[in-house]
């Protein structure tokens, strides 16, 4: 096995135990990247020299913590110092920022090597198109807008990478890629140094190669853990299959992962039980557009003043409120929102642990143009709740299948840890076999 091959926590202990070195594995991670970058194109922006040095830089010193010399992604909508911000905007070309942002800061004070700034769709939110292909089947789409990081951990280019989600831009790009992320509760990681599209929606998050790896991240955002033991075992565990309000919009495959995952966990002994959620969240994903864009005005105001010229028709017709969306439409949305989240809230306890819900419509969509449906992904952003997306197989064209546990607010950690326990089961021996959609059950 290359080091590139090493999961997040593999490699942590390795290098930990002085068996391997950042610079290792860094001259093996640059080694991947000139292998697939012609094919995948997940980057917008890295520097081979600078990798290196700063890699031997971190070999002369003690690990600082379970991320020293672990690869790092960052999706280019993300400030570092040292390399450009550029949004995938034409505005923004070679701009350079002049520190970190926040994210950034606490995983390269924990020792993390970051590697790159990886490709998005233009300020994540619209306009042009990352030019990041799916490595598992370059014809289609790896998600977006967290196009580039996701691809870069999908094709063991990188260990780690940032996302960001105000509708579904981080876990959709994981089943895309068939990897693992946390969209975590809305504001644990702080967004300083973020592009702002909406302040009530969005989120940082991150991806990995394993439940495992996710956790190691979450660490160094000091995400408090959970009060009780975590989970021995599928066994026992109170799973709520939930389809949505928007289940018509998943595709065969879609329906089929999910009823896959909830299978593979009931035969470990998990109790799956159907979950239909009060009908005043059948009104969450207009709410979620509607405040989206309602906030999204104010955010490219500036650039719609200053750059007219360069700014895409999708961010000017945002400005312009096309859509005509109105105060009074903002404060239903608002108040629906904070109803909705205190009611999903109590749904958890004795009887619920967590719920099992589709993380895409199904399958990735052919050609770049198309990131895939936010469906099954924004009203759990407008909730504000943790979102972690396992992968459970893929379809007959290569493509990547997954589903999301959800669980209730600042419940990260024990998300996670229940997480860990139904991964095995959901994604089989870390395996992306092929799964034959069925409609009689799935449908």
């Amino acid at each position: 096995m290359e080091p590139y091959e090493l999961t997040a926590t593999e490699a942590s202990a390795l290098i930990a135990a002085r068996k391997l070195s950042c610079e290792e594995l860094a001259r093996s991670t640059l080694d991947r990247i000139r292998a697939r970058d012609a094919d995948v194109r997940a980057w917008s922006w890295f520097d081979e020299d600078m990798i290196v040095r700063n890699a031997r830089e971190l070999d002369k010193r003690l690990p600082r913590s379970p991320l020293h010399g672990l690869t790092f992604g960052v999706k280019d909508v993300i400030d570092t110092v040292d390399m450009p911000t550029q949004h995938n905007s034409p505005i923004h070309v070679d701009h350079r920022p002049g520190q970190d942002a926040a994210c950034v800061a606490v995983v390269r004070h924990s020792g993390s090597l970051i590697v790159g700034k990886t490709d998005t769709v233009e300020f994540a939110s619209g306009g042009r198109r990352a030019v990041t292909r799916n490595p598992h089947n370059p014809a289609h789409t790896p998600g977006g807008s967290s196009s580039g990081s996701g691809a870069a951990v999908g094709d063991k280019q990188v260990q780690l990478a940032f996302g960001t989600q105000t509708g579904g831009s981080h876990i959709r790009p994981a089943a895309f890629n068939g990897i693992y992320g946390i969209k975590p509760t809305h504001g644990i990681v702080s967004r300083e140094g973020a592009k702002m599209y909406s302040h009530t929606l969005d989120t940082i998050g991150w991806y990995g190669r394993s439940v495992e790896d996710l956790q190691l991240v979450a660490r160094a955002f000091r995400v408090v853990e959970s009060d009780g033991p975590a989970p021995a075992g599928v066994r026992g565990l109170k799973i709520g299959l939930c389809r949505t309000p928007v289940w018509s919009s998943a595709d065969a495959y879609g329906r089929a992962a999910l009823m896959e995952a909830a299978r593979r966990l009931e035969a470990e002994g998990a109790i799956v039980r159907e979950l239909d959620l009060p009908p005043a969240f059948d009104g969450m994903d207009a709410a979620q557009q509607t405040i989206m864009r309602g906030e999204g005005r104010a955010a490219f105001l500036p650039a719609y003043l200053g750059s007219h010229h360069l700014l895409h028709e999708d961010f000017r017709e945002m400005v312009e409120n096309t859509r005509a969306i109105t105060p009074a439409q903002l404060v239903q949305a608002y108040d629906l929102a904070a109803s909705c989240r205190r009611a999903f809230d109590g749904l958890f306890g004795a009887d619920l642990d967590a719920v099992l819900t589709p993380a895409s419509t199904g399958e990735a969509p052919e050609g770049l143009q198309d990131t895939g449906n936010p469906a099954f992904n924004a009203m759990w952003t407008l909730l504000h709740v943790p979102c972690v997306g396992i992968p459970v197989g893929k379809s007959a064209r290569n493509l990547p299948l997954g589903i999301q546990l959800v669980g209730p607010r600042f419940a990260d950690s024990r998300l996670l840890d229940i997480a860990h326990a139904c991964a095995p089961a959901i994604h089989q021996n870390g395996v992306l076999t092929e799964i034959q959609p069925d409609e009689a059950v799935t449908a």
